[in-house]
Formats: C-alpha cells, structure tokens, sequence
C-alpha cells in the first residue's frame, strides 16, 4: 500500500515534531512514521490505518492535519 501524505498545521519545534509522530504512531494499523518539521509534511506508512484516525490523533495534540492527495 501507498503511504499516506498528511499536511500538519501548527508544528514550530522539535518537540511537536516528537509530539505529532509519536500520535500518528499510535494510531491502530500504522507502521512508520517520517516527519519532516519544514515542510510540515508526515509520511505514514500503515497496514488498513484509517485516515480519520490519523487526523484525530493530530488533532488530539491540537495539530491540524490535511491528507494530500
């Protein structure tokens, strides 16, 4: 499967970078992680992750996700 693109929102320093990954790589069915702090663009690789789900763990750390198409 293709790795999901998401846009993040609001992230200014390493410690949202930890913050951000670490809640995407939470999410049930997520395999890796790779987040970039400029652009502002996570990479997530998964196995049936649900993209709601990634955008809820972001926005329970009060970040603001965008999937890119």
């Amino acid at each position: 499967m293709q790795p999901i693109k998401i846009h993040i929102a609001g992230m200014s320093c390493s410690h949202c970078v930890k913050s951000a990954t670490e809640a995407l790589g939470a999410v049930i069915g997520v395999t890796g992680v790779e987040l970039e702090l400029e652009p502002g663009i996570a990479t997530v690789w998964h196995e049936g992750a649900d993209e709601e789900s990634l955008l809820h763990a972001l926005r329970e750390e009060d970040f603001e996700g965008t999937i890119q198409g």
